[in-house]
C-alpha cells in the first residue's frame, strides 16, 4: 500500500530578502497591506502607507536589518531552516509509515505559505505549526486566513490540522526557563528579569483579541516555575508603531523608569519570539541597552530567544506527534 502523504510546515512572519531599502519596503508594503496587521480602512491607510511609510521608513529599518544580518540570510530564515531540519529528522524517523514532509513557510515575503501550499502535490494531510506561542489575530491568523483562502481554490480537500497556539504548554515554559537558568549560570542573575512580548494596539485587545492575557499567561508561568519573587520580574510590551495607544507597560519607557529608580542590573528576553529576529538582536539586545544606560542604568543583557534549542524542538515534536499519533489511528 502506498504511504499516507502528510506535510507539515513550520511557519513564522517573515523577513525581507536582503537588507537593503528596496527589499525592505518590498516585504514592509506586503506586511502592512494586510487588513489583519492594520485594521484602519484600507482605502485611507494605503494613502498614509505610500504617501508617509514607504518612502521613509524603509531605509532606517534596512540600516537596522544591516546590524543583525546572517551569513546567507535574516536570522529569522537561518534559524526557520535549523528548526525545519531537525524536526523533519525526528518526525520521519518515528513515523515511517507516513510519506512525511517537514517544510518551513513565512506568512510574508519569500517562502511564502501562499507559494508552499500551491507547490504541495495532493495531499492526504496537512498540518500548520506556527510558531506563535501566543495566539494573536495579527499574527497567528493571517496564516488561517492563507489556509482558507487556499483551501477555496481547491476541489480534492486534503484533512487539515491548525496548531492554534502553545503559551502555556509545559514543554514550552520548561524550555523558556532552562534557557534562563543557562544563561544566568553564565552570567549571573540580574536584579530584574524582564518578558517583553510583542505589542499590539488597544483597541484590537479590546475587541477581543486574547494575546495580551495570553502573554500575562505565560509570563506568570515562568516567574513560578523560576521562583521568583514579584519584585525581580515584570511583564512589558515592545515594538509599536504609530500613534494610537498599544498594550502597556511599554518595555522602553519601562526599562527608563528602572534605571531613574536605581535599578543598576536587567536581563531582558522576549517569550513571543520563536525565533530571534529584528525586534529581538537589534530592538531589544541593542537599542533598549543604549536607553537603559543612558537613563542610568549599568549591567543589561539580552537572553536569546529559543530558537533551535533542543528543548524547544521538543515542544514542537511533542506537538505535531500528538497529531500524527492520531493520524496512525485512522490507518489501524
Amino acid at each position: 500500500m502506498e504511504k499516507p502523504k502528510v506535510t507539515v510546515i513550520l511557519a513564522n512572519l517573515g523577513t525581507p530578502d536582503a537588507p537593503t531599502t528596496i527589499e525592505v519596503r518590498r516585504f514592509l508594503k506586503e506586511f502592512l497591506s494586510d487588513p489583519r496587521v492594520i485594521e484602519i480602512p484600507r482605502f485611507l491607510w494605503q494613502i498614509i502607507l505610500r504617501a508617509f511609510i514607504l518612502p521613509f521608513r524603509p531605509k532606517r529599518v534596512a540600516h537596522a536589518y544591516q546590524s543583525i544580518w546572517g551569513e546567507k540570510a535574516s536570522p529569522m530564515r537561518e534559524i526557520l531552516s535549523a528548526q525545519v531540519e531537525a524536526v523533519k529528522t525526528h518526525l520521519i524517523e518515528q513515523y515511517p509509515e507516513f510519506d512525511l514532509n517537514v517544510v518551513g513557510a513565512m506568512s510574508y515575503g519569500s517562502s511564502g505559505l501562499t507559494e508552499c501550499l500551491k507547490q504541495l502535490t495532493p495531499q492526504e494531510h496537512i498540518i500548520l505549526l506556527p510558531l506563535f506561542p501566543q495566539y494573536s489575530a495579527t499574527s497567528t491568523a493571517p496564516q488561517y486566513d492563507i489556509v482558507a483562502n487556499w483551501v477555496k481554490t481547491q476541489r480534492n480537500l486534503p484533512g487539515l490540522t491548525l496548531i492554534r497556539d502553545y503559551y502555556q504548554h509545559p514543554l514550552y515554559i520548561q524550555a523558556l526557563a532552562e534557557s534562563v537558568r543557562q544563561f544566568q549560570q553564565q552570567h549571573g542573575q540580574a536584579e530584574k528579569l524582564l518578558m517583553s512580548f510583542h505589542g499590539i494596539p488597544v483597541p484590537y485587545a479590546k475587541k477581543g483579541d486574547p494575546y495580551p492575557e495570553r502573554c500575562h499567561k505565560t509570563a506568570q508561568l515562568l516567574a513560578q516555575v523560576l521562583g521568583l519573587k514579584e519584585d525581580q520580574w515584570a511583564i512589558s510590551f515592545q515594538s509599536r508603531f504609530g500613534k494610537q495607544e498599544w498594550v502597556k507597560p511599554y518595555t522602553d519607557v519601562l526599562l527608563a523608569e528602572w534605571a531613574q529608580q536605581g535599578v543598576k542590573s536587567v536581563q531582558i528576553m522576549s517569550p513571543a519570539f520563536s525565533a530571534d529576529c529584528l525586534e529581538t538582536l537589534e530592538e531589544l539586545a541593542l537599542q533598549n541597552a543604549d536607553l537603559f544606560k543612558q537613563a542610568g542604568g549599568q549591567d543589561y543583557a539580552y537572553i536569546p530567544a529559543l530558537n533551535a534549542q533542543p528543548l524547544h524542538l521538543k515542544l514542537f515534536e511533542h506537538l505535531l506527534s500528538a497529531h500524527l499519533d492520531a493520524l496512525k489511528l485512522t490507518l489501524e
